[in-house]
This record gives structure tokens, sequence and C-alpha cells, in this order.
């Protein structure tokens, strides 16, 4: 059965966002901002080496040294710099025309008003933070992709304890704004397998990886913010995703 990895995932956001809630209550304000310090760091390096990993490639070149012996050396080189460029520019000068950001804030004032939160300062944050983090990874592009493709859910199992220690944690500081990731969620893996279910066969694993490879990196931005603030328009880059698909289309052109 398709789609069973999103649905499992999204009923650990929302366990996560009920323990957290829950938890909230005996924390300090203090130990709330270490959570999230600590969240911050460990989603930059999660990005970074991601990023990395679609980055660099490791080259093996033989040459003959003295005494007639075979020598290997291996090169480290990069690759897709173009690519994470391309996509980041283009992705940003779109997201900033449709002002995404604007519009998910809308979305979690909207939801803030339905859970009659009003009240709640870190409602809009704590929806739009939590979702940036647990839908633009690689594992959910890839987990999403697997499962409608196969049924295979076992990376968006891992994803979903994963994703449960995050909220729990999110949850402690920005309250039941978290909870409400559980739809982005849904939605946007949802969608990915779905797509993959339909059209999967023509889904070359090259698009794969470039699409980990540009969510990793936009998964190092959530982290920045988390650490020192709101630096990065984040929301603002999703449109950079679309760049692999489009170089993909060009490619098989």
């Amino acid at each position: 059965m398709f789609g069973l990895g999103t649905i499992l995932n999204t009923l650990a956001v929302i366990a996560g966002s009920v323990v957290g809630i829950v938890a909230r209550k005996g924390f300090r304000q203090r130990f709330q901002d270490i959570l999230m310090s600590a969240c911050g760091v460990a989603i930059i390096f999660i990005g970074a080496a991601g990023t990395l990993i679609g980055m660099l490639k490791i080259e093996n070149s033989t040459s003959i040294a003295q005494g007639g012996m075979l020598s290997v050396e291996s090169i480290l080189s990069t690759k897709g710099s173009m690519l994470l460029i391309g996509s980041l520019v283009l992705g940003g000068l779109l997201g900033e025309w449709i002002d995404i950001e604007k519009r998910m804030d809308a979305l979690g004032e909207k939801l803030k008003k339905l859970f009659h939160a009003e009240k709640d300062n870190h409602f809009v944050e704590g929806f739009v933070n939590t979702s940036l983090v647990i839908c633009v990874g690689a594992m959910a592009i890839v987990g999403s992709i697997e499962d409608g493709l196969t049924g295979d859910y076992s990376m968006l199992a891992v994803k979903a304890v994963l994703d449960f220690v995050i909220v729990v944690v999110f949850a402690a500081s920005y309250g039941i704004g978290t909870a409400c990731s559980a739809i982005a969620i849904f939605v946007y893996q949802g969608l990915i397998t779905l797509a993959a279910h339909l059209i999967g066969n023509f889904v070359p694993d090259s698009l794969i990886s470039d699409l980990s490879y540009v969510g990793s990196c936009l998964i190092f931005c959530v982290g920045i913010n988390l650490t020192f603030g709101k630096k990065v328009k984040v929301g603002n880059l999703l449109p950079a995703l679309l760049g692999p698909v489009v170089y993909a289309v060009f490619q098989a052109l």
C-alpha cells in the first residue's frame, strides 16, 4: 500500500506535538531557548552534510610509479555547483515574486484563528518553522518517492521517528502551532508520493539526487534561522526545488 509512510509521519508529528505541548509547562524559557539552539545547530550540520554529499565527488586516477608499480590517487572535486546556484537564484526570484513566506504566514494566521489561539504569539512561527524543517529535507523527498514507486515506506518510518523528536522540542518552545505542520507534511509528502506512483517510471535517479542536494541546502538555511534568528527567507527559496526538475527535462530533450 503506497502512502502509508506519509500517514505514519503525519501521526508522528501529531504525537510529538502533544508530548511537547504537555512538557512545555515544565520547561522554563531558558531551557526552551537552549533546546531550540541545539536543534538549530544539529539542523545546520544535517543540511551541510547533505549538501556536501551532493556537491563533492571522489575521482580515482591511476599512473605508473617508479619501479613499474601501479599508483592510484584519489582526487576530491566538486559537481553541480551551477545547478545549485541557478536553482537558488532563479527559485529565490520566483519565490520572492510570489512571496511564499507571506502566504505561509497568512495561512498560519488563519489556522491560529481556527484553533482559537489568538493570544499565542509563537503560533505562526511554530507552524512555519516546523513545516519547513520536516518537509524540505532529503528524506522527505526520497522517502516519498520510494513509497510511491515501490510501496517501501521504511525511510519515511525512520523519518517519522526523527520528526517526532524534533517536533517534541519545537512544540515545547512554540506550542500548538507546531501541530498544524502535520497538515503541511501530509499534503507535501502525499503529493510527492502520488506523483511518484503515477509517473515514477519516468523519474531518473539523477533527479532524485539533485532534489536531495538542493533540499539539503534549504535545510541548512532553516538551521541558520533557528540558531541566529531569521536571516534567510527559506519559504521564498522553496521554488529552488523546481531547478533540478527543469534541468532534468532539458537533459531529456
